[in-house]
This record gives C-alpha cells, sequence and structure tokens, in this order.
C-alpha cells in the first residue's frame, strides 16, 4: 500500500513562508493499492495536486470521506477527474438521518458557492454512505467507524494483505478523561487503531492549547501519543496541524511528542509530523521492542 500526503493541515488552508515543510493544504491522503485502485481519503484542498491522468487511466476511484467540514470537502471542485467524462469515481461518507449524501455535498457544490453544480459534473458518479460492517475496495477489506468529533465523523481502518492503516484526522480521544483511566471499549478509535502498521492521527493542538479547546473534536500532543501507544501503533503520523503554527511551532510540538514517546519505551523513527509531499510504503511491521523499565 503506497501512501501519499496531499494536505495534513487543519481547519483552513495557510500558505505561507513560515508553512513550508510541513505545507498548507487540508487533509487529503492518496493510497495506492497493489492492484493500482485509488483510494483517497478526504478532498482537503490538498486534493488538487493529484494528477488528471486519475481520471483517465480506466481505473476506478474512491473517494472516503471522514465528515462534511469544509476543510476535507472544500478540495472537490478541484478534483480533476469529476470534471473527466471517462472517469469513475465514487465518493463514501457518514450518513445522516433524513438526507441523503449527494443532497449534502451538493450543499458545497451548488450556487452561490461555486459555479459548479453537483449534478453538473460530467464522471460517472456514485455516492454511497460507508456501510455499517466491512466491505471491500479492490484487494483492500475497509471498516468505519463513528470517532468523537463535531458532527457525524468517522475512522477507517484499511488492510491489504498484511498491512494495515489507520486513518483518524480529525479526533478527540480524551474528551471521557485521561487514556490511562480508560478501557479499551472506552476509547474512541481503538478497535480501528489498535496494532496498524501506520496510523495518521490528530494532533492539533499543543499540551498548552488544549484545555481552552476541550471538546472542540481534536487532539492535544500528549493525547496522539498515548492513543498511538495505547492502541500500539507500529508507526504513527501526526496530522491536522493548527492553522497557526509555523514550521518551527511543529517542530517544537515533534519534539514534545518524541519525549514523551520515548519514555513510553518506542524508538524515535516510529513517530513523525506527517508532511505535505511525503510518501511511503505501509507493510506489515514487527512489534516494535519496549525498553526495560
Amino acid at each position: 500500500m503506497h501512501v501519499q500526503i496531499c494536505g495534513a493541515r487543519g481547519s483552513v488552508p495557510s500558505p505561507g513562508p513560515e508553512q513550508l515543510r510541513y505545507g498548507g493544504n487540508t487533509s487529503c491522503v492518496h493510497l495506492t493499492l497493489s492492484d493500482g485502485t485509488h483510494v483517497i481519503l478526504d478532498a482537503g484542498t490538498g486534493i488538487r495536486s493529484l494528477p488528471q491522468e486519475l481520471g483517465t487511466s480506466g481505473g476506478h476511484i474512491h473517494v472516503l470521506l471522514t465528515h462534511l467540514h469544509l476543510d476535507h470537502i472544500q478540495g472537490l471542485l478541484f478534483f480533476a477527474p469529476l470534471f473527466e467524462p471517462e472517469a469513475r469515481v465514487t465518493i463514501w461518507g457518514p450518513s445522516a438521518p433524513g438526507v441523503s449524501l449527494k443532497n449534502r455535498i451538493a450543499r458545497y457544490l451548488s450556487a452561490p458557492l461555486t459555479p459548479i453544480d453537483v449534478r453538473e459534473l460530467p464522471c460517472d458518479l456514485d455516492f454511497r454512505n460507508c456501510p455499517v460492517s466491512e466491505w471491500e475496495i479492490g484487494p483492500a477489506r475497509l471498516r468505519a467507524e463513528a470517532v468523537t468529533h463535531r458532527g457525524p465523523t468517522l475512522g477507517f481502518r484499511i488492510e491489504e494483505a498484511d498491512a494495515t492503516l489507520c486513518y483518524l484526522p480529525d479526533h478527540e480521544p480524551e474528551l471521557l478523561g485521561s487514556i490511562d483511566n480508560l478501557g479499551d471499549e472506552w476509547i474512541s478509535g481503538y478497535a480501528l487503531a489498535r496494532a496498524a502498521d501506520l496510523l495518521i492521527h490528530d494532533c492539533q493542538y499543543t499540551d498548552v492549547e488544549y484545555p481552552e479547546h476541550f471538546g472542540w473534536g481534536h487532539s492535544a500532543v500528549s493525547a496522539a501519543v498515548r492513543f498511538a501507544d495505547r492502541c500500539n501503533a507500529a508507526r504513527t503520523l501526526l496530522f491536522h496541524h493548527d492553522p497557526a503554527h509555523t514550521d518551527a511551532e511543529v517542530d517544537l510540538a515533534l519534539v514534545d511528542a518524541l519525549e514523551q514517546w520515548t519514555d513510553a519505551g518506542h524508538g524515535v523513527d516510529a513517530l513523525q509530523m506527517a508532511a505535505e509531499g511525503q510518501e511511503l510504503t505501509v507493510s506489515r511491521t514487527a512489534p516494535e521492542p519496549r525498553a526495560l523499565a
């Protein structure tokens, strides 16, 4: 499973000279499965970097939306395959009572917000609610579950062959209290992230900032580290950087995260800040040896 980080910023795009290394585009991760199937996690502004050829290669493109906050869908209008008549695209997302996913997306892709209505898109476009049970896309098996964030929000677990990726870009796992004091069944997202080879997880706030944003649906750095440790994730990318944080501030947050991570007995190579343009391959990773107490 090949992974490309197309956008790692949260809330609103934040281009500028102080956000060059981690990038300013909002949430979007591009997966290429072993058979060439394209799976795109969220459609923030980072989706613009994907090549138009995705829509003309003859493959079926799947876009999985965790939720419909603007920073996760605002790139749809600029996703080139939607304007290719020969492209086949399925958009998956969370269900909501009384209104279809297509109609909820149409609230954005319509006047006066955009010059194009969703009904005018020429591609073969399909909208589907994510199933409540597991389902398959190409060679991968997927599972979606509700997680703690404002509004209907999903996290995803994607398994292909012997590799597992968990995607939790907007997540507040300590809304009910410290992870250290919760049983596994009470930790939001735990079943999705358990023993993942790669965990992509929200870390929008520093520990100093988090108390003023409690209940907003995002994670403090220390909570993200505790979550990754509790779930025994082999590798973690901290994601959804605050739009106000400069590269230097993200670097400082990483130093804090790595101190807590190594104190828990992990190696420094298993935890990073996600950066726009980053690419990696997910494969089965042997359990990381813990340092002796």
